[in-house]
């Protein structure tokens, strides 16, 4: 049952030569690596005016400067990530450049600010899309838990189908959404330019604002540089394109700053023309939206694009955390699974961690996207920083042919990224804190992770100068419950293996039951010896294990090995396995730890 609801929800298996047809082309990689940039146009231009406000609705027209800033910093952070595109074609971004130029240890803060950053893409990505939805429906906001759930587990079962198939469904959602904006800009500045919308909605520029300062307009260049995440994707994303995978990942992020760049500014521009306030319950593209065309069918295209693209933009998060998660584990700071492809050649361990994580983070924070964008900026612009300081360490020591304007762009970068990540420490720091603490815990666990590969490692390398053991001979142990088929079963494959010594061990609860059972014994298998323990707590384990560490302790005096040989049989259905008692997996489990015994066990299989 569990196979045929697999099949029909992921697909067939695919073979291992079919991964160079799950490649991305440019125009599919567009859609599903932009749509986190692209849809933080629905909240980046927002996220500035909620700063504002907190002056006054005078404030806005300091959107408009606010945004150039912006802009600058994207030219800086695309430009940037195009040299990382070609530096590191392998993948990797932030934390391989961070790695690679600075060290280990800021290469890990690199590459664990960016796993918890995905897991916050889908959180933010679904909670803002479901936002969206209830923007339009107001009587669904009660449900937004619910209904940021329902579109996470969605969108995980897609990626699990695959690379290739999750982009051709998506992609059309993102270029419908790309094309609303589009119209919805173009249609407000034709109503701006031929007098449809009143000049005494916004404040003009340049006009004094009581109570404005330095602080505040750096918090708001903050708040709104969250509308450049998600701009790294690309570059940790370069093993899906197809080839050559540098050029089109180059030629991918530069069509995607470019979009960015136009649908940010209009939706800025727009928002300070019509003199937009942000309201909880309304988001700010809505009330453009609204104001521009009313209540008919292109808001509610408008609207309805602008949420599934949110919702989609998580998607970047299921693009980028499985090879940023196979990188660190290729280097042995997470654990090996996160190598493994699925059926489907997608790393779909990744996969549904990400999606897990993404459900209890949604769980607490109640699906409030406001709570949940400055945790994800920080998470954003700390491998931002890092990345570009450790290209700006790269170009200095190798100092290759024009490093001087490559330099300059990563300077740039470093000192903006930089700014941002400290206003967004300082002013939210409330809402942020805890990345101080689950960022070192983080780094610590990838070091306890790598130590651990590194001793399996050299314990298991036939380079180490350990001696081989010399075995002379074997005992076997069987435990016995009773004299049945299951037992006898497992005593002729054991008198098949010719072991020097067979011991069989009944373990008693009453001293009658042990007697009787020895008696029975001697008539039923004569040949083999049988050792009676009595169990004054009627348990199993104990005794038994006391036992074998006995035996155990004796047999290696004479370079004897003990092998412990379960007999259990195996129900026809497995749901029958929860009507018995489970003695022979407790006894495995137990002695499985024991260093010098062997544990093995010899099923019997159940017809009826």
């Amino acid at each position: 049952m569990f196979g045929v609801i697999k099949r029909f929800l992921i697909g067939r298996p695919l073979k291992s030569h079919e991964l160079g047809e799950q490649k991305l082309n440019k125009t599919k990689a567009l859609a599903i690596l932009s749509s986190d940039a692209l849809s933080s146009v629905a909240y980046g231009p927002e996220q500035i005016l909620i700063v504002l406000v907190t002056i006054s609705t005078a404030a806005f027209w300091y959107s408009i400067p606010i945004a150039v800033g912006v802009l600058i910093l994207l030219s800086a952070l695309i430009l940037s990530y195009r040299q990382i595109i070609f530096a590191y074609p392998h993948g990797g971004g932030a934390y391989v450049v961070s790695k690679s130029n600075l060290g280990v240890n800021p290469g890990l803060i690199a590459g664990g600010s960016l796993l918890v950053d995905y897991i916050l893409t889908v959180a933010v990505s679904v909670s803002a899309g479901t936002d969206a939805i209830t923007s339009a429906f107001p009587t669904l906001h009660g449900y937004n838990v619910g209904i940021a759930i329902t579109f996470v587990i969605l969108i995980t079962i897609l990626n699990l189908r695959g690379v290739t198939e999750s982009a051709s469904i998506l992609a059309y959602p993102v270029y419908l959404f790309v094309l609303a904006l589009f119209i919805l800009i173009a249609v407000g500045l034709y109503n701006i330019v031929t007098g449809g919308v009143s000049p005494q909605l916004h404040t003009p520029i340049g006009t004094p604002v009581t109570g404005i300062s330095l602080f505040i307009l750096l918090r708001a260049f903050a708040s709104g540089s969250s509308a450049l995440t998600g701009v790294e994707a690309i570059s940790n994303a370069i093993p899906n394109f197809k080839d050559p995978a540098p050029n089109n990942a180059a030629k991918t992020l530069m069509a995607m700053g470019a979009l960015l760049a136009i649908l940010f500014s209009g939706i800025v521009f727009l928002a300070y023309y019509y003199g937009i306030s942000p309201s909880e319950k309304v988001t700010v593209v809505s009330q453009i939206a609204e104001e521009t065309f009313g209540r008919n069918f292109i808001y509610f295209f408008i609207q309805g694009t602008t949420a599934l693209i949110l919702v989609l933009a998580a998607n970047t998060g299921y693009s980028a955390f499985p090879l940023l998660a196979v990188n660190l584990a290729k280097d042995k700071f997470i654990p090996r699974m996160f190598l493994m492809r699925g059926d489907r050649l997608g790393y779909s361990n990744g996969i549904i961690i990400l999606g897990i994580a993404s459900i209890l983070l949604i769980l607490t924070f109640h699906a409030k996207t406001e709570h949940l964008i400055p945790l994800y900026a920080v998470g954003v612009f700390l491998p931002f920083t890092l990345s570009q300081s450790g290209m700006m360490v790269k170009w200095l020591r190798e100092k290759p042919q024009g490093w001087v304007p490559k330099f300059i762009i990563n300077t740039t970068g470093t000192l903006i990224s930089l700014i941002v990540t400290l206003m967004f420490l300082i002013t939210k720091f409330s809402q942020v804190w805890s990345i101080l603490i689950f960022l070192p815990i983080i780094v610590f666990f990838f070091h306890r992770i790598k130590k651990h590969y590194d001793a399996v490692g050299d314990q298991l390398s036939l380079k180490t100068c350990k001696p081989p053991l010399t075995i002379e001979g074997n005992v076997l142990i069987v435990p016995v419950a009773g004299m049945t088929h299951v037992v006898e079963n497992t005593l002729n494959y054991v008198k098949s293996l010719s072991p020097d010594q067979i011991i069989a061990v009944y373990v008693a609860f009453e001293r009658d039951d042990e007697k009787k059972f020895e008696e029975k014994w001697k008539k039923w298998q004569p040949d083999v010896r049988l050792v009676t323990l009595h169990s004054h707590y009627r348990s199993i384990i104990s005794p038994l294990t006391k036992f074998v560490d006995t035996v155990e302790h004796k047999a290696k005096e004479g370079n004897y090995r003990v092998t412990v040989v379960i007999p259990q049989f195996i129900p026809k259905k497995g749901w029958h396995n929860i009507l018995h008692n489970q003695s022979s997996l407790l006894i495995r489990s137990f002695l499985l730890y024991r260093r010098d015994v062997i544990v093995t066990t010899v099923p019997y299989h159940l017809i009826k």
